[in-house]
């Protein structure tokens, strides 16, 4: 037990992670659940926690449950895996399933907001509704002191309190997702890889010869994949046939299948030729069922620096405005500087230094100041655009 306890503790030396043999000790009397998707980030994170000394339970989550075209179920794939990481790791493990909690706190509402064509981001909402909420309260009920997952970031006792701290891997960095976790839900999560690269977590992987050490990422969102999007969506909205125009002509173009499909600077799968482009949607008549496009990246119809937001969540409290902090409107982004004012309405407006490309209702706009994520909001109403304001972009744009 001691060599054992030893070797742990010097390898993880080794990993970045530093504990002596009391902490180690004192965590062998804790059980920890680790949420295990089937990919390597969970797998590494449950090694890792198991050679922290706790007592480790591998819980695969169902979420959406559907048949491929090949007949198999992509989830039950990966629980094989887990199954796979576990027997390697010699822990427990169990799957639980939250697919009817998933339908009605996450997917309906991702429906009634495409419906009314806006764009929102389910990855947000399942963090906050299912995976740290029904989740965490399920493994709690299960005997777990904690919670620990695979993301990209870091949960830091800062200034007497749980902070959510950017990853390491700037690349990889998923604080955009957690924004709406606060600092009751932060004291019972563990983010075991946060201060590791993407390419150490695959060495590490390989170095404990787990299954899943060369499998590839999953991208997109859980319930569509890599699957086509709109096809997707037509699945659960109907169509309605109308047209896109030229923004500055107001030009009739070619018939679309409904404004609600496309999504404010998209460009891929419009179908518009001609001798000029490429073309890019930059805005949208629900009402009328018109999508507004316009030609070249760089157009200033898709810039804005201004936004209102509401909704908001604050990991710790909120801060005091007018706030100068930096902020994104979009996973990887880079951090923008803006302002940030509370209005008459008690909604969140923010000043970009710059313009930012393609704001998008329904998406978050995540704040921060230096590492450390402050919260978020619902982006809800967009700025004039430059093409409205009649403005010269400037050459320094996000």
């Amino acid at each position: 037990m001691l060599d054992n306890m030893q070797k742990n503790i010097q390898k993880l030396a080794e990993y970045g992670i530093h504990i002596d043999e009391i902490t180690y000790q004192n965590n062998s009397k804790q059980i920890v659940a680790v949420g295990m998707s089937g990919g390597v980030d969970s797998s590494v994170s449950a090694a890792l926690i198991k050679m922290m000394g706790y007592k480790t339970l591998g819980i695969f989550m169902r979420n959406w449950e559907e048949i491929g075209v090949d007949g198999v179920c992509s989830a039950e794939e990966d629980y094989q895996d887990v199954i796979a990481v576990c027997e390697k790791l010699d822990i427990e493990y169990y799957a639980l399933n939250f697919s009817k909690e998933y339908e009605q706190r996450v997917f309906s509402d991702f429906l009634t907001e495409y419906k009314n064509g806006h764009t929102p981001n389910p990855d947000i909402l399942c963090n906050r509704e299912i995976k740290f909420d029904v989740f965490l309260k399920q493994v709690k009920s299960l005997g777990a002191n904690f919670l620990a997952t695979g993301h990209y970031c870091q949960n830091l006792f800062l200034e007497d309190r749980f902070q959510l701290v950017k990853g390491v891997d700037s690349n990889k960095d998923q604080t955009y997702f957690l924004y709406a976790l606060k600092k009751d839900v932060l004291k019972n999560v563990l983010f075991p890889i946060g201060h590791l690269e993407k390419r150490r977590v695959r060495e590490l992987a390989c170095e404990l010869d787990l299954i899943t050490k060369e499998k590839k990422d999953s991208t997109g969102i859980c319930f569509i994949g890599e699957r086509d999007f709109k096809k997707f969506l037509s699945q659960y909205i109907e169509s309605q046939k109308g047209y896109f125009y030229h923004l500055e002509t107001n030009e009739q173009l070619i018939p679309h299948d409904g404004a609600c499909f496309y999504t404010i600077g998209q460009r891929k799968g419009l179908g518009i030729g001609g001798p000029g482009g490429p073309w890019f949607v930059a805005k949208k008549d629900l009402a009328e069922n018109k999508v507004f496009v316009v030609e070249g990246e760089s157009h200033p119809a898709l810039y804005a620096d201004s936004l209102t937001a509401s909704e908001e969540t604050w990991i710790n409290e909120a801060p005091q405005f007018p706030l100068k902090c930096k902020a994104k409107i979009r996973y990887r982004q880079k951090d923008q500087e803006c302002l940030v004012k509370r209005n008459d309405d008690g909604e969140l407006e923010v000043y970009f230094v710059i313009p930012q490309r393609a704001i998008s209702l329904s998406q978050s706009i995540v704040f921060y100041l230096e590492d450390i994520c402050l919260g978020g909001a619902i982006i809800k109403d967009c700025g004039l655009s430059y093409f409205e304001q009649k403005k010269e972009l400037p050459t320094t744009r996000a």
